[in-house]
């Protein structure tokens, strides 16, 4: 149940290089808020009317504490980094659809998440929400360089390894490489072995085709540039294998339909 309110800033702090943390109490949100779903942030400059989404970090339901992670980028962004506690930020959300859509049974047992740089926030609430059901979560993190940003936040609900494009700390390349390195999916796992992803697009077409090839079902979570944030204005389409009931063409809205999708329903 989407929510149009003023929250107010608990803090914001710097994680790393342009990574940005800001906590907002917004328990109308935080109500109905899910892991994978995201908020509309807008801004306070009436020349920029468009909001910015910015996927769900982490939520209190006891404080109604909502916290996103986000790296600057522009007008936005540059405003939230700079909004300390007590300023007012204007948000609509949750938006899209969330990890609810994974089969909550017990048969896959074994959660490998994977994120990638902006794309490793979502992946938080996730672990903490998969780790309270019992399910064995390992976390596979993949960085730039060694700012790694949350790493310390995952600790208490995965096991995690990390990757670096530059190799200052664990597996030199990218999550993959990471997984196939830790060696995560011994062989005879794949059945109880479930990936959930987000992160850039060369990342997840990578990990789809890796699910596709070990027969393991897999949730990504796409980022895109999104314009209306509710479905309107069509902006942020990804081709998809089923025809959309709204366009009516082969394509998928990521504000609406996803931002989490299975991956066999999209073409990649």
């Amino acid at each position: 149940m989407k929510q149009y309110i003023i929250a107010t800033v608990a803090e914001t702090v710097r994680l790393a290089e342009g990574i940005y943390s800001t906590t907002v109490i917004a328990p109308e949100i935080v109500k109905f808020a899910m892991p994978g779903q995201f908020v509309c942030v807008y801004t306070d400059d009436c020349a920029h009317l468009l909001p910015r989404p910015i996927s769900i970090c982490d939520i209190d339901r006891s404080t109604g504490a909502l916290r996103l992670v986000y790296r600057v980028v522009g007008f936005g962004t540059d405003e939230l980094s700079k909004k300390g506690a007590g300023a007012s930020v204007r948000l609509l959300g949750p938006i899209g659809t969330g990890y609810e859509s994974v089969a909550e049974g017990k048969e896959r047992p074994v959660r490998i998440l994977i994120g990638g740089g902006i794309g490793i926030p979502p992946m938080l609430l996730l672990a903490k929400e998969w780790s309270k059901a019992g399910y064995e979560v390992h976390a596979v993190l993949g960085y730039r360089n060694a700012e790694l940003f949350l790493r310390d936040d995952f600790a208490p609900y995965a096991t995690c390894y990390i990757a670096t494009d530059d190799g200052s700390v664990g597996t030199h390349g990218t999550v993959l490489d990471a997984i196939r390195a830790e060696k995560l999916i011994p062989s005879g796992a794949e059945e109880r072995t479930l990936f959930a992803a987000c992160g850039p697009m060369p990342m997840l077409r990578g990990i789809a085709g890796a699910a596709k090839e070990l027969g393991i079902p897999a949730y990504i979570s796409l980022e895109e540039r999104m314009a209306c944030g509710v479905g309107a204005c069509l902006g942020c389409i990804v081709k998809s294998r089923e025809t959309d009931s709204h366009s009516h063409v082969n394509n998928k809205r990521i504000c609406t339909e996803g931002p989490v999708f299975e991956v066999n329903q999209l073409c990649l």
